[in-house]
Formats: structure tokens, sequence, C-alpha cells
């Protein structure tokens, strides 16, 4: 991102359904999914394989972490520019994850599982290379300052590829514990089909929990470089519950039930109610899953602390149904993720024959996933401006979005160097579209007011961003699939 995303405990930021315009055609939900998993392989560093669907993009990033003596060739750049923060790396990956171990049966049913499933391992691949010892961690490599300083594809990068990492001596225990999260969910991804690969990132995820939990500090106090682009401003309680609570589901280990259990009130888990949630800011997501365990009967001794995580799991969901006020930056990354709970929830609510208990009233669980679906009808062109803010989707989409790879000419129709500067004087200033077209990135969005400018200068409204995406697959393909009931694909939740 190309400023830091503030945090603003205050109102759902949710959208605000105005006018709509008088045609509202149905929705291609299967083929917005599809889309939104290409955007992935629009964002992929290091070696592309030969299945590489995205034409325009080429090999990158190749000697990551030479400089330190590891391999970190790889991974996800975040968003427009040509950085790997490993924060929104993680949490990108673990609710990659988390969509499919909900709706794989209906990703499945599309043909996109596979798609998804490449996906996530693209992630962990790196994470996996990104934790060489049981307590290091490479959270980051390329810094902000200098990449901002330069417009250039990742095929032509002559920035920085510094690594920077967390240890004892420099904690981080947000990062550690939301990779531990990544990794646990993932592992569950892939128990059936390659069980080796899903016992090799559960043994990461015990080992970065216990790194997290044992080694206590804030990563962006140790990777400073982060802060001005991904702060920890919720600090690293959250992560160690977030953690916790995926360890838990990956293993029915009763360790992190208890830590769940007797951890909730010292960690925020049942006192903090939450209006958001997203890569910084995990509470909202472990109230959700922790409200699924006492659901199901899984709570064993701690049932009424599980009681309180629940109470605030609801307010978040009755927070959502009330909408509210709207960030100014990259609203819509608040808006899948929410969204994305919403229909989770939604569906715990109905296999438990319960509802939504608001101060209002009662809510149906249909009426949730009613709500999430308008959300994302919005995103797809149902608001005031019929624009889709998701890059090839419908006929009115942003055409000049802020993203190097996409605004410069592939290195593949033209391979002559593009300078740091040079690509800001003759790309990043052209007033027409993007070369390259970013299929289905989900740009930041509109403003309070449904106003939007699709101008390449415009990074609060026109940059995309993995976790924008990465809670969309989840929703999209439950909406596609209908009202035809709510299964898991996956054994061993």
């Amino acid at each position: 991102m190309e400023k830091v995303l503030r945090l603003c405990l205050v109102g759902p930021l949710f959208l605000v359904l105005g006018l709509l315009p008088l045609v509202m055609g149905g929705h291609n939900y299967g083929d917005a999914l599809s889309k939104s998993i290409l955007f992935f392989e629009a964002q992929r560093s290091g070696y592309l394989p030969s299945s590489q669907r995205i034409k325009w993009r080429g090999h990158s990033g190749l000697n990551d972490g030479k400089s330190v003596g590891v391999n970190l060739v790889g991974g996800y750049y975040d968003a427009g520019d040509n950085v790997k923060f490993g924060l929104p790396m993680a949490f990108t990956v673990t609710m990659m994850s988390w969509s499919v171990l909900e709706y794989g049966n209906q990703m499945a049913s599309s043909g996109e599982l596979g798609h998804a499933i490449d996906a996530i391992k693209w992630g962990t691949d790196y994470l996996i290379k990104a934790h060489p010892e049981p307590h290091v961690f490479y959270g980051e490599v390329g810094d902000g300052n200098t990449d901002h300083y330069c417009w250039q594809r990742p095929e032509d990068m002559t920035t920085s590829r510094q690594a920077y990492r967390i240890d004892p001596s420099n904690p981080g225990s947000d990062l550690a514990g939301e990779t531990a999260a990544a990794m646990a969910a993932a592992s569950m991804v892939f128990r059936r089909s390659n069980p080796g690969y899903a016992n090799t990132l559960l043994s990461h995820a015990y080992q970065l929990f216990d790194f997290a939990d044992k080694y206590r500090g804030k990563y962006d106090s140790s990777i400073t470089v982060a802060q001005k682009y991904y702060r920890s401003v919720s600090g690293y309680a959250d992560e160690l519950l977030w953690g916790a609570a995926w360890l838990y589901k990956a293993t029915n280990n009763q360790y992190y039930l208890n830590y769940l259990g007797k951890n909730g009130d010292a960690l925020g888990g049942t006192g903090w109610a939450m209006t958001e949630f997203g890569w910084d800011v995990k509470y909202a997501g472990v109230q959700t899953l922790v409200a699924k365990f006492l659901m199901g009967g899984r709570a064993g001794q701690h049932a009424s602390v599980f009681g309180k995580y629940q109470e605030k799991a609801e307010f978040f969901m009755c927070s959502c149904l009330g909408k509210g006020s709207r960030n100014r930056w990259n609203n819509l990354q608040f808006v899948t993720s929410a969204s994305f709970l919403m229909t989770v929830y939604s569906d715990y609510l109905t296999s438990a024959r319960k509802t939504l208990r608001c101060p209002s009233g009662n809510v149906q669980p249909s009426e949730m996933l009613a709500f999430a679906k308008s959300q994302v009808d919005y995103i797809l062109g149902d608001n005031p401006r019929a624009t889709s803010y998701m890059v090839g989707y419908g006929n009115n989409y942003p055409r000049q979005v802020h993203h190097r790879g996409s605004s410069i000419v592939s290195i593949k129709v033209n391979p002559s160097f593009v300078t740091c500067r040079g690509g800001y004087a003759t790309w990043f200033s052209r007033k027409a579209s993007d070369p390259n077209l970013l299929v289905g990135a989900i740009v930041g969005g509109p403003d309070a007011y449904d106003n939007f400018a699709d101008e390449r200068d415009n990074y609060e409204q026109t940059e995309p961003a993995t976790y924008n995406n990465a809670p969309l697959l989840g929703l999209l393909a439950r909406l596609h699939a209908g009202h035809s009931g709510y299964n898991q694909l996956l054994p061993g939740k």
C-alpha cells in the first residue's frame, strides 16, 4: 500500500446502499470467482510456473534473500508495489484457506478449487522458506520507501531487496502469530490431498505459535521499515488468540482450547467489541471461530468464557447490519472481510438452528446472508455509479489501476528496461488505460459518498491488494452455489 492503512475502531466499514441503477441484472458469481483467483497470479513473485495463466507477467525477485543466505524467492507482492510484506501476506493465506475450508465443495463444483489451492500453496511455499529456524522468521523483503521512489514492473526491479527478520532479540508476536494461523489453516486444506505437506505446515505452525507466545513484542518495533505501511496498531494479543484458535481447529489439541479459555480476558478476546476485521485486527475473526467451537459443543470447561467471545462476535454482526461509516482509504478490504464473517456466521447459526441476537431483535441467518450478498453485489456494480470495483468484471470497471505491473507495458511485449524514475515519467503519468488487464483485482473502492475517481495516482481508491480478494473467494463460491445449503468439503475440522 502507498500509505499506512489507519485502524479506525469506529463504525462498521460497510457500504451504505444508496440509490441503485434502474437496471439490476443478476451477477455471475462463478465468473467473478474465477477472476478473483486469477488476480493472485498477477501478484506472484519468483519463478513463474508453466501453468501461469496471467501471461503478461514474468519472473521477478530471483535473488530475494541472497544477501542473508536464505532462499526467499517466491510469495506475493501485497498490492500495487513490489514489496513482500509478511503480515498482510500471511493474513491473505489464512483467509484464502478459510474460504476453501468453508466453501471448498462449492468451489469444486465450479471448477475453481484447484486454482484456489494453488494460490494458497504459492503463499505457504514462501512462508516455509521465510521460517528457516523455529524462532526466526523473515517478515519483509524490500522496503516501501525505496520502492515507492520507483515505478518499475517487478521484472525490472532495481530497488533494495533487503530482507528483514524477527527473532528472540527482535520479536514480532503479531507476525509470528498470524503466520502460525496461516500455516494451521492451510494444513487443513492439504490434509487429504497432500498429507506430508500438511504435516510440514503444522510443524511450522506449532513453532511459530511458540515463538509468538514466548518472545512477545510488536513486529513493527523490530522491522521498523514496515511502520509507514503496515503498522500493527492493534498490537499482538489478537494474533496470539487467532493463532491458538486456528491451531485448535487444525489439531483438536486441548492445549490451544485451554489457551483460548485461560487468556480470553487477558488478551482481549472477551473484551474487545469490534466493528472491523482485517490484516491488522483479528478479534472479530477469533470471536467467530470460538463461537463455532461453542455452538459445536467443543468448549469443554470453558463454556462460560466462550459465551463471552460469542457475545462479542454477535456485537460485530449486529453492528455490520446496522451499517455505518466508511474508511477514507481502501474501504473495500473491510467490506469483503466483514461480509465473509457475516456469511460464515450465518451458516454456523443455520447448522446450530439458532438466530442472531441483536439489541433490535433476532435476525434470521438468511437475512445475514442476504446482507452479505448486497455488499458483494455493490462491489460488482449494483451501486449509484454502476461501476464494478473488480477489474475485468462487467463493462464499467477501473482502467487506470494503481499497480506497477499492470500500468507498464509487459516485458514480453517490450523488453526495453524501464528505469526507476522513467517509469513515473512514461507510464505512471499516462492518462490512458493500463496496457495489462489486472483481471479480478478488487481496488480500494469509493469514498463515503460513493465518489470514485479512476486515476492511477489516486491510490486510496484505485490500488488493489491481496487481502481485498482473499475473503471474497469464499463469499463468491457460497453465492455461486445459491441457496442449496451449506456443506463443508474437507474433513477433520
